[in-house]
């Protein structure tokens, strides 16, 4: 789903708007299930704004409201099939594959509804910032079609035959021309429904997807581009003010694409029989293990790792090393958020220093001060912050602006190393767990969490 600036909106309110909600930390674990690549959770509303910045000066062209600021894909599991952990996995090769490693991207896990599922935000802006990704003629179906490749490789259930009816992955297969504005507003709500279990929520997530409501007696929807809004009862079906209604109470169920590990850890058999597992699956647990056991030898032989003392070593190196630029980065947020900070305090105290001059001049008259209190107190602000800092001589907001865009920079060299070197990890880890197994090794002593990027 492609995502617009909206009516009213700027590109960075946008941006932050959308990825306020899928970031919700309600439905994300208190952010645990949020993964980035390229890019800082954090500040991926910001990043993408800035890369937004970077493209029109490279390339001289603006497109205005109908610009594509970024794409958003949602990605579903069968209820029970996968963990969170799983799915964010699962979410974040599918960005990888489609976008081809071009484009930053988010990938938020939801868990507070009865099927897991991913929301997944690409920059349409490319890493370079000199071009954009183009929607192409059957874009959703390759999107479907790696879901689906990356569900069967994880054991996990494939929709065999997706129905086009609702404006799901279906939809854009074979046609010739883009769907209507109608075919878009079934599209955005069979987008967002999911995860809303009251009406204010699902406006709120129709308002992050880029359209602007209106209520009355009737509910209605503009998206971008359009000149007039479009009353839900036009859609018919499942897509009227009571359908709507009777969706997010559950009373009504509309149809839900049922959506799909390198080297994947090796099932405890008998604890997930214990835990209720049939018969079955024990047995596609068996097959399971085997392909995984293989795909563990078949990693150590391309590693050239001969013995499990090499295997524990490179797995305790690797583990260090993904520390250490963690380590690096949370430094370089740091320094990237005292920057920000000293930009805001040097432009108040400009400011407001002629205000406080004068005050200065009058005696710092309690009656000039009643008059002026909003920017006498900024300014005191701002220059306790410089007194903090050990701030004598205060720097240009032009020069603070660079040393800001040189930080990022580096931050974002620091990241390319950062998610080789934890994939590095997670491939060891997972090998030396499944070892482990295979030798019934008992005795290695619990080790620090922080040396063990999650799996």
């Amino acid at each position: 789903m492609p995502l617009h600036t909206g009516s009213g909106r700027s590109v960075s309110t946008a941006l932050r708007d959308t990825t306020d909600y899928v970031e919700n930390p309600d439905k994300t674990d208190g952010g645990e299930l949020v993964t980035a690549y390229e890019c800082d959770a954090r500040t991926v509303d910001s990043e993408f704004a800035l890369s937004k910045r970077q493209y029109a000066a490279h390339t001289g062209r603006s497109q205005g409201k109908s610009d594509v600021i970024a794409y958003h894909v949602r990605q579903s599991f069968k209820p029970g099939e996968v963990t969170p952990d799983e799915a964010n996995a699962i979410g974040r090769e599918l960005a990888l594959r489609f976008t081809h490693g071009n484009h930053a991207f988010i990938v938020a896990t939801h868990i507070d509804t009865k099927h897991c599922h991913n929301h997944i935000i690409f920059n349409s802006t490319a890493l370079d910032g000199t071009k954009k990704f183009r929607n192409f003629k059957g874009s959703a179906f390759a999107v479907r079609k790696i879901s689906d490749h990356l569900c069967a490789e994880h054991g996990l259930s494939v929709v065999d035959k997706p129905k086009p009816s609702r404006g799901s992955y279906g939809t854009w297969l074979g046609d010739r021309k883009a769907p209507s504005y109608q075919e878009k507003l079934r599209q955005a709500i069979d987008a967002v429904l999911p995860d809303c279990k009251t009406f204010e929520q699902f406006l709120a997530a129709m308002r992050a997807a880029g359209y602007e409501a209106k209520l009355g007696k009737h509910i209605a929807f503009r998206g971008a581009g359009q000149k007039k809004f479009t009353r839900c009862d036009t859609l018919k079906g499942d897509y009227t003010g009571e359908a709507i209604v009777e969706r997010l109470s559950g009373k009504r169920a509309a149809a839900q694409p049922k959506p799909v590990q390198t080297i994947s850890l090796l099932i405890d058999i008998q604890r997930k029989l214990q835990e209720g597992k049939s018969g079955g699956y024990a047995q596609w647990a068996k097959v399971h293990n085997l392909k995984e056991m293989a795909k563990t030898l078949i990693y150590l032989q391309e590693q050239k790792i001969d013995g499990y003392d090499v295997l524990k070593e490179k797995s305790e190196s690797a583990s260090r090393r993904f520390n250490d630029l963690s380590d690096k980065i949370k430094a370089a947020d740091a320094k990237l958020q005292a920057n920000a900070a000293l930009q805001k305090h040097i432009v108040t105290y400009s400011k407001t220093r002629a205000v406080y001059a004068e005050y200065k001049k009058n005696g710092y008259s309690k009656k000039f001060k009643e008059a002026h209190e909003a920017d006498i107190l900024l300014h005191q602000t701002a220059k306790k912050a410089f007194d903090e800092r050990g701030v004598k001589k205060l720097p240009t907001v032009a020069s603070l602006r660079e040393e800001y865009a040189k930080t990022l920079a580096e931050k974002k060299k620091l990241y390319k190393d950062y998610h080789s070197i934890k994939a590095e990890s997670r491939e060891l880890l997972a090998a030396r767990h499944n070892i482990k197994r295979l030798l019934n090794i008992t005795d290695e002593p619990q080790e620090a969490k922080r040396t063990q990027p999650e799996l």
